[in-house]
């Protein structure tokens, strides 16, 4: 059973989801944050918070298909 802490991080990673998959990676990246705001230990979240502020800062070209191309190792 997942406690209500943990059932609200999902809530708000899955609606960064949905926005980051919709390219709206300013708003995603909120979702990510509030999410680690609540549990700074999630790793799900740190990723995509991570990605999204690369995104935002090299934006993918407008037919992207959502596939994150690691540029550094």
């Amino acid at each position: 059973m997942l406690t209500a802490q943990k059932q609200e991080v999902l809530q708000w990673f899955a609606e960064g989801r949905k926005l980051y998959k919709a390219m709206e990676f300013v708003k995603a990246k909120a979702c990510f944050e509030a999410a680690l705001k609540i549990d700074s230990a999630d790793g799900p979240s740190k990723v995509y918070f991570d990605r999204c502020q690369q995104l935002i800062d090299n934006p993918p070209p407008s037919d992207w298909d959502g596939v994150f191309v690691m540029k550094t190792k």
